[in-house]
C-alpha cells in the first residue's frame, strides 16, 4: 500500500512527535480523488479503452490509496464543460481529460477551481493548474508505414482520419514517408469524417478508400469497424490504440498500443508526494507510451524486421522519422537533405508531404 503523504496525521506536529499518545486515535489519510472524461465508451476497444487500462494500471498500482471515477461519452464542447466542472465541484483532487476538444473547457474550469490538478490530453495550452500530455503516435505510424510500403500490391493505402490537427497531419506523414522509404510511387489517399468515433462513418470511409484502389487502410479513428469492412474484403489494415485483431484477426496487422498507465502512475505519484507541477509531456517508444501489439504471421519474416528496425532506429536516435530531403505534395522543399524536424515543428505541421492525397 503506497503511504499519502499529501496529508499528514497530526497537522503541525514538531519533529520530534513521531509517535502518537497512547490512545489517541490514528486516523487514515484519505485516498487521492482522481478523475478521468473519457470521449467514447470504454468497450470502444481503442483510444478510450486504452485510457481505461491506464486508470486500471494506476488501481492496480495504488490500490485504497486512489479513488478513481470516470465518465464515459462525453462530447466535446460545452457538454465536457459541465462534466469537468461537476468533477472539480465533487472533489476531485486530480481530473485527466483526455480529448483534444476538452482543451478549452479543462482550462475555463481550471480557472476557478485552483487547488485542482488537470491533466489534458493531446493539447497545447497549460496554465499552473493544468498540464498537458501527448504520445508519439507518429512513431507507430512510421512502423505501420513500413509495412505498407512492403505489402501492398496497388501501392495505394486509405487513410481514415478524424479532424485535420496536427497530432494527425503528423501521423499520416509519418506513415507515408516510411512507406516511400520502401516504394518511392506509394500515395496514401485520405478521407476525413470529422469524428473520432462513428463505426458507421468509419466503415463506408474504408469501403471508399478500397473502391479507390487501397489494398491497405490506416486509422486515426477509434473504431474496428474499418478493419472489419477489409476482414470481408480480404484486404488489410492497422488497429488504432489498442489490439484490435480479434475483430479481423486476417485483415489485422498490428496496431499502436497507447500504453497510458505509465503516465498516470507517474503523475498520480506526484499528486500524492506534492511534487506535482504543470507542464508538457511527449513521449513515445523509447517511455513506453507506445508499442506495437504483436504482428500477423502473413507479415513475412524480413518485412518483421524491417518494421522493429524502423522502431529500433527512432529509439536510438539513429533513424529519426521526420529526416531531410521533405517535399511537400505540393513540390515545395520542406526539409533538407539531413535536417530533423523539432518537435515545435512537429506539433505546429498544417502540409502533407509528397504522395498524400488529401
Amino acid at each position: 500500500m503506497t503511504i499519502l503523504t499529501r496529508r499528514t496525521i497530526l497537522k503541525g506536529a514538531g519533529a520530534t512527535a513521531t509517535l502518537p499518545l497512547i490512545g489517541t486515535p490514528v486516523f487514515s489519510a484519505e485516498p487521492l480523488k482522481v478523475a478521468f472524461v473519457y470521449l467514447g465508451p470504454i468497450g470502444d476497444h481503442g483510444w478510450t479503452y486504452a485510457h481505461e487500462q491506464g486508470r486500471q494500471a494506476a488501481i492496480a498500482k495504488f490500490g485504497d490509496a486512489i479513488k478513481t471515477t470516470i465518465v464515459e461519452n462525453v462530447a466535446e464542447g460545452p457538454d465536457s464543460e459541465r462534466v469537468i466542472r461537476q468533477l472539480a465541484k465533487d472533489g476531485n483532487d486530480l481530473i485527466f481529460t483526455t480529448s483534444f476538444g476538452y482543451m478549452n473547457p479543462t482550462l475555463k474550469v481550471a480557472k476557478r477551481y485552483k487547488k485542482v490538478k488537470f491533466e489534458h490530453s493531446t493539447g497545447y495550452q497549460r496554465s499552473k493548474n493544468v498540464a498537458s500530455y501527448n504520445a508519439r503516435f507518429y512513431e507507430g505510424r512510421a512502423v505501420c508505414g513500413t509495412i505498407a510500403g512492403h505489402m501492398s500490391k496497388t501501392g495505394v493505402a486509405g487513410y481514415i482520419a478524424s479532424f485535420p490537427i496536427p497530432e494527425v497531419v503528423m501521423g499520416i506523414n509519418a506513415f507515408t514517408l516510411a512507406a516511400r522509404r520502401i516504394n518511392p510511387k506509394f500515395e496514401t489517399k485520405v478521407l476525413w469524417v470529422s469524428s473520432w468515433y462513428d463505426p458507421a462513418k468509419e466503415a463506408d470511409a474504408a469501403k471508399a478508400l478500397i473502391d479507390q484502389g487501397s489494398d491497405i487502410i490506416a486509422q486515426h479513428t477509434d473504431s474496428p469497424a474499418a478493419l472489419q469492412a477489409c476482414e470481408q474484403k480480404g484486404l488489410m489494415a492497422f488497429g488504432q490504440a489498442w489490439d484490435m485483431s480479434a475483430f479481423a484477426p486476417t485483415a489485422h496487422l498490428t496496431a499502436i498500443a497507447n500504453k497510458w498507465g505509465v503516465y498516470y502512475v507517474d503523475r498520480i505519484q506526484k499528486a500524492i508526494d506534492n511534487t506535482w507541477s504543470s507542464g508538457d509531456t511527449w513521449w513515445g517508444f523509447k517511455e513506453g507510451m507506445i508499442e506495437m501489439t504483436a504482428y500477423n504471421d502473413r507479415i513475412p519474416a524480413d518485412v518483421q524486421a524491417a518494421a522493429n528496425a524502423t522502431r529500433d532506429g527512432i529509439i536510438d536516435g539513429s533513424a529519426p522519422v521526420f529526416t531531410g530531403p521533405i517535399t511537400d505534395n505540393k513540390g515545395t522543399e520542406r526539409l533538407a537533405a539531413g535536417g530533423t524536424l523539432e518537435d515545435k515543428d512537429l506539433q505546429g505541421m498544417d502540409w502533407y508531404v509528397e504522395g498524400v492525397q488529401s
